[in-house]
């Protein structure tokens, strides 16, 4: 497991929206719901969860999009529509951005999966800790300081 190196940029597929990372990930992972399948067209999305304002938008705006009557709000790039990042007024201290948004995503790999009970049977990730919903807030924490450990003893 890798560290990304500071600052790193991304954009959505056509480059009029343009992010950066300028805070180390909280932790990576793969969702398998159905709501991120159908978000993505893929078997799930590879989510880098930051720090709020360790994701910068620096060029272009955001519309919202995927909207489904819950708390999360699905920025997409108004031009392509790209899914770029998603973000929860009730979990402000974090933001979501979509892993293969980044020019360089060699370094990204899932360290826990999430909603395993609604992946399809083929789609295999190499994350380290699998949920069939989402991890509670305290397994969460746990999670997240098992992986900046990781990511620290890889630094050092």
């Amino acid at each position: 497991m890798d560290a990304p190196a500071l600052p790193a940029e991304g954009g959505c597929r056509c480059g009029a929206l343009r992010v950066r990372i300028t805070a180390q990930p909280i932790v990576t992972s793969a969702c398998h719901c159905r709501g991120c399948q159908r978000m993505s067209a893929s078997a799930f999305s590879l989510t880098v969860t930051l720090p709020e304002g360790g994701l910068v938008v620096v060029a272009g705006e955001t519309i919202l999009g995927g909207l489904r009557g819950d708390d999360a709000q699905h920025h997409h790039c108004p031009k392509c529509l790209s899914w770029v990042f998603t973000t929860a007024p009730a979990l402000a201290r974090f933001v979501n951005l979509r892993a293969t948004m980044l020019d360089d995503p060699s370094w990204f790999a899932p360290f826990l999966e999430t909603y395993t009970i609604e992946r399809l049977p083929w789609a295999v990730t190499p994350a380290r800790h699998s949920f069939e919903r989402f991890p509670s807030v305290e397994s969460y924490m746990a999670l997240s300081e098992e992986y900046a450990k990781i990511l620290g003893s890889k630094e050092n």
